[in-house]
């Protein structure tokens, strides 16, 4: 890494286009090694923000910045920051090679990066191929390799995913883990839920441009879970009993167990106990972030279909 990473931090952005509001006066940071997952349903802004971070588009008002600058006042952008915003956007002319050092010399850089990042996303043996051939996956390869030319402290990832084989999504999975372990930013997009629960560290919720929610994972879940716990007995009739007799809700399950709101695991085991009830199973529920997702996100996707 070349320089001290940066946070990237959102004050009051906004864009309109007319009378639409993409973007609604949000706000939200991303801070130095931390994964930090955007998530927003289709049309939520989430693209219309990232062009605004790197000067493609103009805020109707507010700002976004890496490390207090908006990027036009950044020192030198290409070590300071990369992106990936659109994995298509290669000559399909051009081998994957000629892409980079175009993007190298432009930028200043020492074109032996250009096989160093080429190392860094496998695509050496594809070096001398023209990117017109190229795969969806190996074009995300290409775009990664791309946004890491001038080794940035900070990195920015419009879906990433997409078009990867398992292998290449558990590749890009490590990778930002351990440029987040040197310290990096990484703000990075996923329509892929479990991904995202695998990858981030905290997470920036948006829909129809506002900010729903902003925490870490862990916290994004659990302040949005019910709290359920899974029991099963040896007795079904005995359990049912003794739980209605300590007030505790609770539904049967298909399989025979019990789901339990509104108690916690150490209380269902005391009771059970209480009434010497044996049990097979006791353990907490947790919604996946899909469902937490899905949820929340519920009455803000009036623009499905839409680009973001």
């Amino acid at each position: 890494m070349t320089s001290p990473a940066a946070g990237i931090r959102a004050d009051r952005l906004t864009k309109r286009y007319g009378g639409r509001a993409v973007v609604d006066d949000l706000s939200f940071t991303a801070e130095p090694g931390v994964i930090t997952g955007f998530l927003g349903p289709n049309g939520a802004g989430k693209s219309t923000t990232m062009r605004m971070l790197f000067g493609l588009t103009r805020p109707t008002a507010g700002t976004i910045t890496v490390g207090g600058r908006g990027i036009a006042g950044l020192d030198d952008p290409a070590r300071t920051v990369g992106a990936l915003l659109d994995a298509r956007a290669v000559h399909p002319h051009r081998t994957a090679a000629q892409h980079l050092l175009a993007y190298a010399q432009a930028a200043g850089l020492d074109r032996r990066r250009v096989d160093q990042v080429l190392d860094t996303v496998g695509l050496r043996d594809a070096a001398d191929r023209r990117a017109g051939e190229f795969s969806l996956g190996m074009l995300q390869r290409l775009g990664i390799a791309t946004a890491l030319l001038g080794d940035p402290g900070v990195l920015v990832l419009d879906e990433p995913l997409n078009g990867l084989d398992p292998e290449g999504i558990r590749w890009i999975r490590t990778l930002m883990r351990d440029l987040a372990r040197e310290g990096r930013t990484i703000l990075f997009s996923s329509h892929l839920m479990s991904e995202m629960e695998l990858t981030a560290d905290s997470l920036v919720v948006i829909g129809q441009g506002r900010l729903i929610a902003e925490a870490t994972l862990d916290e994004f879940v659990r302040a949005n879970t019910t709290q359920a716990v899974s029991v099963r007995a040896q007795s079904p009739a005995e359990l049912a009993r003794a739980l209605q007799g300590a007030g505790v809700a609770f539904t049967a399950q298909p399989d025979s167990s019990f789901l339990v709101t509104g108690a916690d695991s150490a209380t269902v085991g005391t009771i059970a106990a209480a009434e010497g009830i044996a049990l097979d199973e006791l353990a907490r529920v947790r919604e996946s972030l899909e469902d937490v997702f899905l949820r929340l996100t519920h009455d803000v996707t009036e623009y499905e279909g839409l680009a973001a």
